[in-house]
């Protein structure tokens, strides 16, 4: 295995949509609580959510909301679809681990680098258990950790941080437009990952597969 011999030392990596993709389940977590509400939802708004923490996304929900709600019922609905969504990540197994994703982190962590996950989810560490990469990283930001969602720079600095790192010796993962404005504004360099994260001229990387962090970093 070549070592790596690039610019970074460590990579910190967005969890849903880049290592695995749970999307759909957001989506249905949102869908079902607004029906309750009686709130129109769709994909196009479910869209506007991508990188967005639980509360702040609540708050675009409800912004077809025909009533005001106080924070004690924005909480319990925070609360409710997150429960949802939990429901629904229970279906995920190590299959919905990627392939062409397990077999780049596994020669990524080969090489030498240190590697974080930087989420806003608060269920990062479940997702990872599901998908079999329970103790693979070596640290892990996420929302359970921050008080400010992306485009702030909060979590990726704590990634750093925990990895004993300086922002300028990571590269950042990200496949949110916010995400990437998010390590510009921490001083990361960033990869972007599909259309909404490229579409950022914020990006030092586009990435058109997962695979292409191998080279960025040396390794190939």
């Amino acid at each position: 295995m070549r070592k790596n011999s690039g610019a970074f030392s460590g990579l910190i990596f967005d969890l849903d949509g880049v290592i695995c993709f749970t999307d759909r389940y957001h989506y249905q977590g949102w869908k079902r609580l607004a029906d309750e509400e009686g709130v129109y939802f769709d994909e196009t708004i479910n869209h506007r959510l991508r990188g967005v923490s639980r509360m702040a996304s609540l708050e675009i929900v409800l912004e077809r909301a025909e009533k005001a709600y106080s924070q004690a019922e924005k909480e319990e609905m925070a609360e409710r679809k997150n429960r949802y969504y939990r429901e629904l990540l229970g279906e995920m197994t190590p299959a919905d681990l990627p392939a062409d994703r397990k077999e780049t982190l596994i020669r990524l962590k080969e090489s030498g680098l240190k590697l974080a996950i930087g989420s806003s989810s608060k269920n990062a560490k479940f997702i990872l258990e599901r998908i079999g990469l329970d103790g693979f990283f070596d640290e892990i930001s996420d929302g359970t950790m921050i008080s400010r969602s992306k485009p702030d720079p909060e979590v990726f600095l704590t990634a750093a941080k925990l990895l004993q790192l300086e922002p300028a010796q990571c590269l950042v993962i990200e496949d949110a437009k916010a995400g990437v404005e998010a390590a510009a504004a921490g001083g990361f360099q960033s990869a972007a990952l599909g259309p909404d994260a490229q579409s950022s001229s914020l990006a030092t990387f586009k990435l058109e597969s997962f695979s292409d962090l191998l080279q960025i970093c040396g390794i190939v």
